[in-house]
């Protein structure tokens, strides 16, 4: 079927990582694309590919060209979702960079009119997240924060700032797509 999956980016960011899968996982029809910073934090917060790949098809950023971004023009997404999204990421699709896999989606995504959501992780002036080991306060600076609003401004854009924002987003995606939340856990 056209249109019939999501595409679920993971960036170098660790931050609402678990619950950012938890809500892909419910999903139906998803396919992870991981950064080279994705793959790396996914070590880091043990959540080895071996065990995405009883959930999702993975794609990794593995191309010069971001072959897998192709897959936008065959028409098999509907949706983008770039979920947990460093400041890194978030600075470069304000901007119109597309250089990693995650970016190069947002980017192809918005240029066919396909919806994106994104959960960016520096939204606030003070960010408590968690780290491999431990909870970190952070202060994103001034510019982390024009970035996310001058994101809001992309078209075909949605970003989320929290776990519960990004599930109530794609609860309304699901609806105008006429599609449900997954009830098994597998």
């Amino acid at each position: 079927m056209p249109r019939s999956r999501f595409a679920w980016c993971i960036t170098g960011s660790g931050h609402y990582l678990d619950e950012s899968l938890a809500l892909a996982r419910r999903l139906p029809q998803v396919d992870l694309f991981l950064s080279a910073a994705g793959e790396e934090v996914l070590e880091i917060y043990k959540l080895p590919l071996a065990e995405l790949r009883q959930h999702f098809r993975v794609l990794r950023d593995k191309t010069r060209s971001g072959v897998p971004v192709g897959m936008l023009y065959d028409d098999v997404y509907h949706t983008v979702v770039v979920a947990p999204a460093t400041s890194n990421t978030v600075a470069k699709c304000a901007f119109g960079i597309s250089d990693s896999l995650p970016t190069n989606m947002f980017a192809q995504a918005g240029k066919l009119g396909i919806p994106g959501i994104v959960f960016a992780c520096d939204t606030e002036p003070v960010v408590v997240t968690k780290s491999p080991h431990d909870w970190v306060t952070l202060r994103p600076r001034r510019i982390e924060l024009d970035n996310v609003e001058r994101l809001r401004q992309i078209d075909y854009c949605h970003v989320v700032a929290s776990p519960a924002e990004l599930e109530a987003v794609l609860d309304a995606r699901l609806k105008e797509l006429h599609l449900a939340w997954n009830t098994s856990s597998s």
